[in-house]
């Protein structure tokens, strides 16, 4: 099951700082608003974003449709089919896709030491 690009949500109390201190790290501003709380920073392939006041914890991020440059695929497994792959294998989802629906769409998921993960479709 092919679930797209990875990076890692963090959920940080003080955007500017947090974006600075990334910034020293090598990271640049790849997408998102610093105004609306949110930032999506690379560095080379790495793909972290930061938001403040929208997420309680971390979260695990895959995007079906996109490559690491969040370019569309040609080819993606639909967040409605890993859905249905996962609840098949007896895995509870905390939130679900419309399965009659196509386009954007998310799930998400907890792994078993409550590590949240999300798949975010937005093509």
């Amino acid at each position: 099951m092919e679930l797209g690009a990875f990076s890692v949500s963090l959920a940080v109390k003080d955007i500017e700082a947090s974006r600075v201190f990334y910034e020293k790290l090598g990271f640049s501003r790849f997408a998102g608003d610093q105004s609306q709380n949110w930032l999506i920073l690379r560095n080379g392939s790495t793909v972290i974003g930061l938001f403040q006041g929208m997420f309680d914890k971390n979260i695990l991020t895959f995007n079906p449709g996109w490559d690491q440059g969040a370019n569309p695929l040609a080819s993606f497994t639909d967040v409605r089919e890993v859905q249905k792959s996962l609840e098949a294998q007896g895995i509870t989802l905390a939130t679900r896709a419309d399965a009659d629906t196509s386009g954007p769409a998310h799930i998400i998921l907890s792994d078993p030491d409550g590590n949240v993960i999300m798949l975010d479709q937005h093509v």
